[in-house]
Protein backbone atom coordinates (compact mmCIF):
# COMPACT_ATOMS: atom_id res chain seq x y z
CA UNK A 1 0.00 0.00 0.00
CA UNK A 2 1.33 3.43 -0.95
CA UNK A 3 2.24 5.66 1.95
CA UNK A 4 4.41 8.70 2.58
CA UNK A 5 8.07 7.80 2.73
CA UNK A 6 8.71 9.45 6.10
CA UNK A 7 5.82 7.50 7.61
CA UNK A 8 7.21 4.24 6.24
CA UNK A 9 10.66 4.91 7.72
CA UNK A 10 9.08 5.80 11.04
CA UNK A 11 6.66 2.85 11.05
CA UNK A 12 9.45 0.34 10.54
CA UNK A 13 11.65 1.83 13.24
CA UNK A 14 14.29 3.43 10.98
CA UNK A 15 13.85 6.86 12.53
CA UNK A 16 11.22 9.07 14.13
CA UNK A 17 8.92 10.85 11.71
CA UNK A 18 10.77 14.15 12.19
CA UNK A 19 14.15 12.51 11.75
CA UNK A 20 12.93 10.69 8.63
CA UNK A 21 11.86 14.00 7.10
CA UNK A 22 15.35 15.42 7.64
CA UNK A 23 16.90 12.30 6.10
CA UNK A 24 14.76 12.74 2.99
CA UNK A 25 15.52 16.45 2.67
CA UNK A 26 19.24 15.65 2.99
CA UNK A 27 18.98 13.23 0.03
CA UNK A 28 19.86 10.17 2.09
CA UNK A 29 16.84 8.12 0.99
CA UNK A 30 16.38 6.34 -2.35
CA UNK A 31 13.38 4.51 -3.80
CA UNK A 32 14.14 2.05 -6.61
CA UNK A 33 17.55 3.68 -7.05
CA UNK A 34 16.20 7.23 -7.32
CA UNK A 35 17.21 9.81 -4.73
CA UNK A 36 14.14 11.31 -3.02
CA UNK A 37 14.12 14.86 -1.63
CA UNK A 38 10.37 15.60 -1.68
CA UNK A 39 8.52 14.98 1.61
CA UNK A 40 5.27 14.14 -0.16
CA UNK A 41 6.79 11.19 -2.06
CA UNK A 42 4.90 7.91 -1.60
CA UNK A 43 6.15 4.36 -1.81
CA UNK A 44 4.93 0.82 -1.28
CA UNK A 45 7.21 -1.03 1.17
CA UNK A 46 5.94 -4.39 -0.10
CA UNK A 47 7.15 -3.80 -3.67
CA UNK A 48 9.52 -0.79 -3.79
CA UNK A 49 13.22 -0.98 -2.92
CA UNK A 50 13.77 1.60 -0.20
CA UNK A 51 17.33 2.45 0.81
CA UNK A 52 18.92 4.77 3.37
CA UNK A 53 22.53 5.84 2.74
CA UNK A 54 22.69 3.21 -0.02
CA UNK A 55 21.63 0.33 2.22
CA UNK A 56 18.46 -1.51 1.15
CA UNK A 57 16.02 -1.84 4.01
CA UNK A 58 14.99 -5.35 5.01
CA UNK A 59 11.37 -4.58 5.80
CA UNK A 60 9.41 -7.03 7.88
CA UNK A 61 5.75 -6.83 8.74
CA UNK A 62 5.22 -4.07 11.31
CA UNK A 63 4.17 -4.88 14.85
CA UNK A 64 0.78 -3.38 15.57
CA UNK A 65 0.61 -1.01 18.52
CA UNK A 66 -2.52 0.26 20.26
CA UNK A 67 -2.10 3.21 22.61
CA UNK A 68 -4.51 5.01 24.94
CA UNK A 69 -3.59 8.67 25.41
CA UNK A 70 -5.06 11.26 27.77
CA UNK A 71 -5.13 14.11 25.25
CA UNK A 72 -4.49 17.49 26.87
CA UNK A 73 -6.32 20.70 25.98
CA UNK A 74 -4.72 22.81 23.26
CA UNK A 75 -3.30 19.85 21.31
CA UNK A 76 -4.26 19.13 17.69
CA UNK A 77 -5.54 15.61 17.00
CA UNK A 78 -3.60 15.08 13.75
CA UNK A 79 -0.14 13.89 12.73
CA UNK A 80 0.82 17.24 11.18
CA UNK A 81 -0.60 20.74 11.55
CA UNK A 82 -0.15 23.41 8.83
CA UNK A 83 -0.44 26.12 11.50
CA UNK A 84 2.49 24.70 13.44
CA UNK A 85 0.48 23.85 16.55
CA UNK A 86 1.57 20.99 18.81
CA UNK A 87 -0.01 17.67 17.81
CA UNK A 88 -0.73 14.46 19.71
CA UNK A 89 2.27 12.93 17.88
CA UNK A 90 4.58 15.64 19.23
CA UNK A 91 3.84 14.70 22.85
CA UNK A 92 4.66 11.02 22.33
CA UNK A 93 8.21 9.57 22.56
CA UNK A 94 9.99 8.73 19.26
CA UNK A 95 9.12 5.02 19.35
CA UNK A 96 5.41 5.92 19.09
CA UNK A 97 5.57 8.83 16.66
CA UNK A 98 4.60 6.62 13.72
CA UNK A 99 1.14 6.05 15.21
CA UNK A 100 -1.93 7.99 14.13
CA UNK A 101 -5.10 8.91 16.01
CA UNK A 102 -8.28 6.87 15.66
CA UNK A 103 -10.92 9.57 15.28
CA UNK A 104 -10.50 13.03 16.77
CA UNK A 105 -10.97 15.26 19.77
CA UNK A 106 -11.02 18.93 18.89
CA UNK A 107 -8.43 21.46 20.01
CA UNK A 108 -10.50 22.64 23.00
CA UNK A 109 -11.44 19.14 24.21
CA UNK A 110 -9.48 16.64 26.29
CA UNK A 111 -9.61 13.00 27.25
CA UNK A 112 -9.39 9.45 25.93
CA UNK A 113 -7.85 8.98 22.48
CA UNK A 114 -6.61 5.78 20.85
CA UNK A 115 -3.60 5.81 18.50
CA UNK A 116 -2.39 2.90 16.39
CA UNK A 117 -0.47 1.82 13.28
CA UNK A 118 -3.14 -0.79 12.44
CA UNK A 119 -4.98 0.76 9.51
CA UNK A 120 -7.67 -1.90 9.28
CA UNK A 121 -8.46 -1.55 12.99
CA UNK A 122 -8.61 2.26 12.69
CA UNK A 123 -10.94 2.08 9.69
CA UNK A 124 -13.25 -0.33 11.50
CA UNK A 125 -13.34 1.87 14.59
CA UNK A 126 -14.21 4.98 12.55
CA UNK A 127 -16.63 3.41 10.07
CA UNK A 128 -20.21 4.71 10.50
CA UNK A 129 -21.67 1.20 10.69
CA UNK A 130 -19.59 0.34 13.77
CA UNK A 131 -21.23 2.15 16.68
CA UNK A 132 -18.51 2.22 19.33
CA UNK A 133 -19.91 4.05 22.39
CA UNK A 134 -17.95 6.97 23.81
CA UNK A 135 -18.65 8.64 27.16
CA UNK A 136 -18.05 12.32 27.87
CA UNK A 137 -18.09 14.68 30.82
CA UNK A 138 -19.68 17.85 29.45
CA UNK A 139 -20.31 21.25 30.99
CA UNK A 140 -22.99 23.31 29.23
CA UNK A 141 -24.15 26.85 29.81
CA UNK A 142 -27.50 27.30 31.50
CA UNK A 143 -29.75 24.62 32.92
CA UNK A 144 -31.39 22.50 30.19
CA UNK A 145 -35.04 21.65 30.80
CA UNK A 146 -36.29 18.07 30.90
CA UNK A 147 -37.85 18.67 27.49
CA UNK A 148 -34.49 19.69 26.00
CA UNK A 149 -32.66 16.74 27.58
CA UNK A 150 -35.29 14.25 26.40
CA UNK A 151 -35.08 15.68 22.89
CA UNK A 152 -31.31 15.24 22.95
CA UNK A 153 -31.71 11.69 24.29
CA UNK A 154 -34.08 10.60 21.55
CA UNK A 155 -32.28 12.34 18.67
CA UNK A 156 -32.11 15.73 16.99
CA UNK A 157 -31.72 16.79 13.38
CA UNK A 158 -28.09 17.37 12.45
CA UNK A 159 -26.85 17.75 8.87
CA UNK A 160 -30.22 16.60 7.59
CA UNK A 161 -30.21 13.36 9.59
CA UNK A 162 -31.52 12.44 13.04
CA UNK A 163 -28.81 11.56 15.54
CA UNK A 164 -28.86 8.19 17.23
CA UNK A 165 -30.23 8.02 20.81
CA UNK A 166 -27.86 9.28 23.50
CA UNK A 167 -27.58 8.42 27.18
CA UNK A 168 -27.58 11.67 29.16
CA UNK A 169 -27.37 11.96 32.95
CA UNK A 170 -27.36 15.21 34.89
CA UNK A 171 -24.43 15.18 37.30
CA UNK A 172 -24.82 18.65 38.76
CA UNK A 173 -26.54 21.99 38.28
CA UNK A 174 -24.61 25.02 39.48
CA UNK A 175 -26.05 28.45 40.12
CA UNK A 176 -23.25 30.95 39.58
CA UNK A 177 -23.17 34.69 39.92
CA UNK A 178 -22.14 35.24 36.31
CA UNK A 179 -23.89 32.35 34.57
CA UNK A 180 -25.66 29.12 35.45
CA UNK A 181 -24.15 25.86 34.14
CA UNK A 182 -24.90 22.15 34.11
CA UNK A 183 -22.58 19.16 34.29
CA UNK A 184 -23.74 16.24 32.11
CA UNK A 185 -22.43 12.76 31.42
CA UNK A 186 -23.20 11.86 27.80
CA UNK A 187 -22.69 8.57 25.96
CA UNK A 188 -23.07 8.52 22.18
CA UNK A 189 -22.54 5.70 19.68
CA UNK A 190 -21.74 7.73 16.59
CA UNK A 191 -19.01 10.21 15.85
CA UNK A 192 -20.15 13.02 13.62
CA UNK A 193 -17.89 16.05 13.45
CA UNK A 194 -18.04 17.99 16.77
CA UNK A 195 -21.40 16.31 17.39
CA UNK A 196 -21.92 17.13 21.07
CA UNK A 197 -20.81 20.75 20.72
CA UNK A 198 -23.02 21.35 17.68
CA UNK A 199 -26.11 19.76 19.25
CA UNK A 200 -25.63 21.69 22.50
CA UNK A 201 -25.30 24.95 20.54
CA UNK A 202 -28.40 24.09 18.51
CA UNK A 203 -30.41 23.41 21.70
CA UNK A 204 -29.37 26.73 23.24
CA UNK A 205 -26.87 25.40 25.80
CA UNK A 206 -23.35 25.79 24.35
CA UNK A 207 -20.55 23.59 25.68
CA UNK A 208 -18.04 25.31 27.94
CA UNK A 209 -15.95 22.19 28.68
CA UNK A 210 -15.80 18.72 27.10
CA UNK A 211 -13.74 15.77 28.31
CA UNK A 212 -13.89 12.21 26.94
CA UNK A 213 -13.95 9.74 29.81
CA UNK A 214 -14.04 6.44 27.96
CA UNK A 215 -14.11 4.65 24.61
CA UNK A 216 -16.36 1.60 24.96
CA UNK A 217 -15.26 0.09 28.31
CA UNK A 218 -11.75 1.54 28.15
CA UNK A 219 -11.48 4.33 30.74
CA UNK A 220 -8.71 6.81 31.42
CA UNK A 221 -8.75 5.85 35.11
CA UNK A 222 -5.49 7.15 36.62
CA UNK A 223 -3.94 8.47 33.39
CA UNK A 224 -3.14 12.14 33.84
CA UNK A 225 -3.18 14.72 31.07
CA UNK A 226 -0.47 13.86 28.53
CA UNK A 227 0.09 10.35 29.89
CA UNK A 228 -0.49 7.17 27.87
CA UNK A 229 -0.49 3.39 28.16
CA UNK A 230 -0.60 0.41 25.81
CA UNK A 231 -3.94 -1.33 25.45
CA UNK A 232 -4.07 -4.92 26.64
CA UNK A 233 -4.76 -7.74 24.22
CA UNK A 234 -8.16 -8.21 25.85
CA UNK A 235 -9.03 -4.54 25.30
CA UNK A 236 -8.04 -4.71 21.62
CA UNK A 237 -10.15 -7.85 21.12
CA UNK A 238 -13.09 -6.17 22.85
CA UNK A 239 -12.83 -3.10 20.60
CA UNK A 240 -12.65 -5.26 17.48
CA UNK A 241 -15.82 -7.05 18.59
CA UNK A 242 -17.58 -3.68 18.88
Amino acid sequence: MLDRLQKILSRYGIASRREAEQMILAGRVQVNGIKIIELGTRADPSSDRIAVDGKILAIAAPKFIYLLLHKPLGIVCTCDDPQGRKTVIDILPPQYQHLYPVGRLDYHSSGALILTNDGEFANQMMHPRHHVPKTYSVWVRGIPSDRILNLWRTGVMLDGKITKPAIINVIENLLKVEQDCTHLQITISEGRNRQIRRIAEQLGHPVSKLHRLAIADIHLDQLRSGQYRLLTNQEVIMLKKQ
